[in-house]
């Protein structure tokens, strides 16, 4: 996840779905992945399309987290319509592989769930509160994009 060259982002952009909005860019971009991953070591995390869906439809809240860069989008385009009727919030990252390496993946995923309590057992307090305090910085920064859109 080091630093792009400008010619490596013009690329990313340009495999980016119609559909990517809103997009994270530059630090939000980096802090919803970093986030990705705190909550891929806590075990609060739900990884693609099918698992992301199973938990929305059964009222888990969290953030969703969507690759831009899906061939072909009809894999994803279901996906911002079940979370807002769900009123869970969701943005778009510029690639899937980023998305797979924050979330501790080796196979590119398109989406993933972040949650703040872990499926099954628990999580020590000290590494919830850290959790939950990312998770509140992220959200409010992706409500403040979603809310600029429109």
């Amino acid at each position: 996840m080091g630093s792009d060259t400008d010619m490596e982002m013009e690329k990313k952009k340009k495999a980016l779905a119609p559909i990517a909005k809103p997009l994270a860019e530059g630090r939000l971009s980096k802090r919803t992945l970093k986030l990705v991953r705190r909550a891929s070591e806590a075990k609060c995390l739900k990884r693609g399309v099918k698992e992301v869906v199973k938990s929305i439809r059964r009222g888990n809240k969290g953030l969703c987290v969507i690759a831009g860069n899906i061939s072909p989008i009809d894999v994803i385009t279901h996906l911002p319509i079940l979370c807002e009727e769900a009123n869970v919030p969701y943005i778009y990252v510029l690639s899937k592989e980023e998305l797979a390496t924050a979330g501790t993946t080796k196979r590119p995923t398109c989406c993933v769930l972040v949650m703040t309590k872990p499926a099954k057992g628990e999580i020590s307090e000290e590494l919830k509160e850290k959790l939950q305090k990312e998770y509140n910085q992220v959200v409010t920064e992706v409500a403040e994009v979603t809310s600029a859109m429109y």
